[in-house]
């Protein structure tokens, strides 16, 4: 059964220099504290995978914690471009960063390979999109349709954020999420933080409940995943996205807010900060 740790024991056994780790999301329940974690033990050398990487991976691209992303789309959402990814890709600024660039469903595909247990996944797609180098083609044996194949991803660690744990280490989450589970089943080690840990977990409509055996690590963080949301624990802060625009664009003022707002808070101590800090 999954250890229940604090974060900072959790991520120092689980998350390694050199290692391939995912923080999955979607727009909620993104790993904010189990990343800002990872930056403050400075980890280096990680590639770094995620459907869609925003602010939570431009602070640890900008704090020199990945030489490798893997993506399928890249940005501060509504807002525009994330800064200090653009900047170790143009410029190799803190160090540079090779890319390797999915559609989402070849990535979610990818995950469900390697959960599965598979070497690859097939679809249709990849054609005429330019991340034809992504994939290779392969002829169907049945059929002699020619599809895209793409290799399986199995991260070293994934970590996610949801609700609820309760004492044997099984996660509860519901409202919108992404390919967390695939990416959990697909993980050598895990992390989940959450919002609560409680003595029996609560059916909920649209509920996923993740079990233990699947999970290494449970770890406690109350608003683990600001500034984007935990549904039925709190909303978005969009102002914080609004504001990261002119904090990242900066590398001086870049590094000011991350010394402030992540290096010098322990962990986890609830949202950290906000971006007008």
């Amino acid at each position: 059964m999954a250890q229940i740790l604090g974060l900072a024991d959790a991520v120092a056994a689980l998350v390694h220099d050199g290692d391939c780790v995912a923080l999955e999301g979607f727009t909620h329940l993104i790993p904010f504290a189990a990343g800002h974690e990872v930056i403050r033990q400075r980890r280096r050398e990680l590639t770094l995978v995620r459907l869609t990487p925003d602010l939570i991976y431009d602070q640890m691209i900008g704090m020199g914690c990945a030489s490798r992303l893997v993506f399928s789309w890249g940005g501060n959402p509504g807002v525009g471009s994330l800064h200090r990814f653009r900047d170790a890709v143009e410029h190799g600024w803190p160090a540079p960063l090779a890319i390797e660039e999915h559609s989402h469903a070849g990535l979610t595909n990818r995950y469900v390979a390697g959960a599965a247990g598979l070497p690859f996944a097939v679809l249709r797609g990849y054609a005429g999109t330019g991340l034809e180098s992504a994939a290779r083609t392969i002829t169907c044996p049945f059929t002699g349709e020619r599809l895209a194949a793409v290799a399986a991803m199995r991260p070293d660690v994934t970590v996610i954020h949801a609700q609820r744990a309760d004492r044997s280490g099984n996660v509860q989450m519901w409202g919108l999420t992404g390919v967390q589970k695939e990416a959990v089943l697909a993980a050598g080690r895990s992390l989940a933080t959450v919002e609560e840990i409680v003595e029996h977990l609560e059916p909920v409509p649209g509920g996923v409940v993740i079990p233990g055996w699947v999970l290494t690590a449970v770890s406690l963080a109350p608003g683990g995943c600001h500034p984007s949301y935990a549904a039925g624990y709190s909303e978005r802060d969009n102002t914080f996205y609004e504001a990261w625009d002119e904090v990242s664009r900066d590398r001086d003022r870049f590094v000011s807010w991350m010394e402030a707002n992540v290096l010098q808070v322990e962990a986890p101590q609830g949202a950290l900060g906000g971006a007008g800090r």
